[in-house]
Formats: C-alpha cells, structure tokens, sequence
C-alpha cells in the first residue's frame, strides 16, 4: 500500500494565518476604498467642483441670451447634477416665441440651452404700430418707432382678429421665398366670402385668395408668374384661377362709367 502523506497542524498553521492576512488586507483595502470615494463624493458636492462651470444658449434669436438665462434660474452656482430639464422647460414656456427647449451637458460642467422658436411670420399693423406675429398665432412686443418690418408681410386691415392664429399658421407653410415676396395682407371680406384675402406683391402684382386655400394657391405663385413675368395684374386664386391684367381693369372701369 502507498504511504499516506500525514499534513500536521503545525505545518498548516502558517498558511492559515498566511491566508486569514490576506483576507483581512483585500477587506481592510475595500474598506478603505469605500471611504476614500465617500470622502470624495462629499468634498465634490461641498466644493465648486460640482458646479457649473460654463452656460451656452444656441438657436435664439429672437429671444436674448440674458433673458433665457434668468428664466432659466441656472447660474455657476447651480449644482451640476441638480440641472432638470423639465425645470428648465417649465421656466421658459411662458416666453412667447419659444417652440421647445432641449438641454446637453458635456465636459467638464458645461451646459447648453438648446431653444427651438417659433418663427416670425408676419408684422399685424394697428394705429401705425407694428407687432411681430409667430407662427403660433402670438403677438409679440410692438417694434420700436425707428424699426421696420423685414422679410415677413404686414397684415392690415384685418376684420377677424380670431382667424389671426390660423393665418399664422398658413403663412408658415408657405416658403421663406414666397413670403418675402409678399409686402401687405388686408382681410377684405364680401357677401360671397367671409374669408376673401386682397394681397400686395412686392413684384406689382396682387393677388385675391381666400385664408382656408391661402398657403395652397400661393404655393403655385411663381409658377403663375413665370408665364407672363413682364405683364402686372391680379391674381384670383379660387376654385379655379384667373389673371387681369391691369390695363384690361382699368379699361372695364372706364367702359362701365360710360
């Protein structure tokens, strides 16, 4: 029979102890590593560390930076992992001409205010003052007596006040090239059409649709004006569409006096 090789207490001794030590190191090093990131955690939230360090605010244009800024309650003394999107988005709805907002955060504690706006689709023209309409309707604060309207038409002599937000919402339809083509809206309602448009072009030309078919029959402006580019007149763009020159109105005018 093979020997039996006899291990003695004694012999085993030493690598229990051997092995009871570096147990007690792996815990004694956990111990110690749990406390150092606890250590950290805190010194990090009472320091400026967990500050923000630097605001951006991108696709404002209307809007100031400064004013979405205080709105928005964040400053460098905000607390970085404090920042709530929903906060913020809450804070900066009851400005008019913002759409939506959208927060990043990005290295090293800084934050940007993403701002999507609504775009200023036309001016509405009341005692020779102008104010700024959105594309949802809303009048902004009038223009200064020094400023003018730019690339967007002037509504004017507008009878319904409560269709404004849906002309708003036509004209935004409508591309930047054809709106800038428009100088003057004037809602000009009959006995046959309650919703009848007479627009002035900047090219000379008018045109007379009606809010319900407006963006549709604009869309197909310059192609109307491309057979007959040299020829000013108006434009009816209903059910179907017909063009008058001017001089043939003025001839009819003068024909009817007679």
């Amino acid at each position: 029979m093979d020997k039996v090789k006899v291990v003695t207490i004694e012999d085993r001794i030493p690598k229990l102890k051997e092995h009871r030590k570096q147990k007690a190191n792996r815990r004694l090093i956990f111990y110690l590593s749990f406390f150092f990131l606890l250590l950290m955690v805190v010194v990090y939230f009472q320091s400026d560390l967990s500050h923000v360090k630097k605001i951006s605010v991108s696709g404002n244009y209307f809007v100031t930076d400064h004013e979405i800024l205080e709105k928005s309650l964040i400053s460098t003394k905000t607390k970085y992992l404090n920042i709530s999107e929903d906060d913020i988005k809450k804070r900066l709805d009851p400005i008019s001409e913002i759409h939506s907002v959208s927060i990043e955060k990005n290295f090293f504690n800084h934050v940007i205010i993403n701002v999507k706006e609504y775009k200023r689709v036309g001016y509405f023209k009341k005692d020779n003052t102008y104010y700024p309409m959105m594309e949802n309707g809303k009048m902004l604060e009038p223009l200064k007596e020094n400023e003018r309207p730019v690339n967007a038409p002037v509504i004017v002599s507008w009878k319904d006040p409560a269709q404004l937000e849906f002309m708003a919402q036509e004209l935004q339809k409508l591309p930047e090239g054809i709106i800038h083509r428009i100088s003057e809206i004037m809602h000009t309602p009959d006995s046959n059409n309650a919703s009848k448009l007479t627009l002035f072009m900047t090219d000379g030309n008018k045109v007379v649709t009606s809010i319900s078919k407006f963006s549709e029959g604009l869309s197909n402006y310059p192609a109307l004006i491309s057979i007959k580019p040299e020829e000013k007149g108006t434009f009816y763009l209903g059910i179907s569409t017909r063009f008058e020159p001017y001089n043939r109105e003025v001839t009819e005018e003068k024909d009817e006096k007679n």
